[in-house]
Formats: structure tokens, C-alpha cells, sequence
């Protein structure tokens, strides 16, 4: 490759990557933002951005509203983001992140959906260690036994009417006001613990993958006995699991609540 075309082809990248920046600049603003507001959170000259503008708006990525005179994101970019929607697999996609999970803790990683008011583990990556958590892939638990169904609880009051709330240890939550108190506690740390609520001597922190609305779309944990998850360990794995949940948001497409 020539001198001429390595500098062309650094050139076009250049454009790509300037573009997409101001995409998501307006992304981030569904009131829209001026030329000025838009160059100016996007890094760029005024008439870089504005060739960039009109550019995207010929192929309708952006749209601009002469009323308000300000610019939004545009039906080409909705038609993109649905394609990624109807095709992405939180389970497909959480895998790796799950074997970097057991990798890093030593315990087993799972992620789990809701369905019919119970938390179903969909896929494991199981920890090397002889005793390992004993919900396996297919398994279903009650969402007030679980770290990952207290993750990922929406509706509490409706779950619990229709499900109850059988015991399954001493520890296990059986008054709908404290599950709410904890739930309050889960919302605003972002990690959900089961401490022998499911199994004596077994524990397990999660932390909810989110989706585009902020909602839980699954949830992600760590599980163990007891004897190798203490008190020291179950604050090590919250940060961790927590992180690795973010990361897994972040590629679903979801957001923070």
C-alpha cells in the first residue's frame, strides 16, 4: 500500500470513528442538542461536526428539527439498534464473562432467568473444586431462596401471593416486609446475597444484568459453600460479580437503573 492510500484509509477510519462519536452524543440527549453543543461534547470543529451532520442526515442516522434547531438521532439508527435487539442472546453472550467469573473466584458462575415467578439457571461454568453449589443448569428455585431471583425481583407482592413463600433453611426470608426491606438494601448496592437461605452451609452473591429500560434482564452469581466464602471472601466476590454484571449490561445494550 502506498504512502497516498495508507493516509486515505487513516483518513476514512478518522470519519467513521468521528461520526459514531457524535451519534452517541446525540443518543445521550433525547431533547437534542445545536451544532454548537453537538461539536463541542463531541470534541470537534464546527464545521467538522455540521459535514458530519449532514452526511448522517442524507442517510437519515440523524434528523434535524429546524423548529427547535437542534438535532436528534434518526430513523436509520432506531433500524440498527432493532436489528442488534431481535438478535442478541444474553446467555450466549454473558458466557465468556462467566468463565472469566470462575476464573477469577474460584467459585462456580452462573446466570439465571425469571419465568413463572422462579429463578431458572440457565448456564454454569463449575468451579474446579470438589464441592460445588448444587442448583444445576435446568434447576429451578424460589425467588426469595435465591441471590440471583432477589436480583432480578420486580414484583414481589404478586410472586409471593401466587408462589408463597415456603422455608427452605432457618435462614430463608418467609415475611413479605423484611424480602422488602433487603430488596431496598439490593436496589440501591447493586449486589444480592443468599446466605444459607437455599441450602445450609452454601452461599451466593449476584448482581442483575440489566436491559435498555434499566429492568433486570437476568442475573449473574457466584456460588460456594460456605466453609470457603466467608465474611472476607462474600465482600471480595460482591465487588467482582457486581463488575462483571456491569460489563455484561454494557454489551447487552442495557444501562444503569
Amino acid at each position: 500500500m502506498s504512502t497516498k492510500d495508507a493516509d486515505s484509509r487513516v483518513g476514512q477510519v478518522r470519519s467513521i470513528t468521528r461520526a459514531l462519536t457524535v451519534l452517541r452524543v446525540l443518543a445521550d440527549r433525547p431533547d437534542g442538542l445545536t451544532l454548537s453543543e453537538t461539536a463541542a461534547q463531541a470534541g470537534l470543529a464546527a464545521s467538522t461536526a455540521h459535514r458530519i451532520l449532514t452526511t448522517l442526515e442524507a442517510e437519515r442516522f440523524v434528523r434535524f428539527d429546524s423548529g427547535g434547531g437542534v438535532w436528534h438521532v434518526g430513523v436509520s439508527a432506531f433500524t440498527v439498534g432493532a436489528s442488534f435487539a431481535r438478535t442478541r442472546d444474553v446467555i450466549a453472550l454473558a458466557r465468556p464473562f462467566m468463565r472469566r467469573l470462575m476464573e477469577q473466584t474460584g467459585e462456580t458462575a452462573n446466570i439465571f432467568l425469571e419465568s413463572n415467578g422462579e429463578a431458572v439457571c440457565m448456564a454454569q461454568i463449575e468451579s474446579r473444586h470438589a464441592m460445588r453449589a448444587i442448583t444445576r443448569v435446568g434447576g429451578r428455585v424460589h425467588m426469595h431462596w435465591s441471590g440471583a431471583g432477589k436480583a432480578t425481583e420486580e414484583q414481589t407482592r404478586a410472586i409471593m401471593a401466587e408462589h408463597g413463600m415456603p422455608r427452605a433453611t432457618a435462614r430463608t426470608h418467609v415475611s413479605v416486609e423484611t424480602l422488602l426491606t433487603e430488596l431496598g438494601q439490593i436496589r440501591s448496592t447493586g449486589i444480592s446475597v443468599d446466605d444459607e437461605e437455599h441450602a445450609d452451609g452454601m452461599r451466593c452473591v449476584a448482581a442483575a444484568v440489566l436491559n435498555e429500560r434499566g429492568a433486570p434482564a437476568a442475573a449473574i452469581s457466584v456460588s460456594g459453600p460456605k466453609a470457603r466464602i466467608g465474611d472476607d471472601k462474600l465482600r471480595q466476590l460482591s465487588d467482582i460479580v457486581r463488575r462483571v454484571a456491569s460489563e455484561v449490561t454494557r454489551d447487552f445494550g442495557g444501562r444503569a437503573a
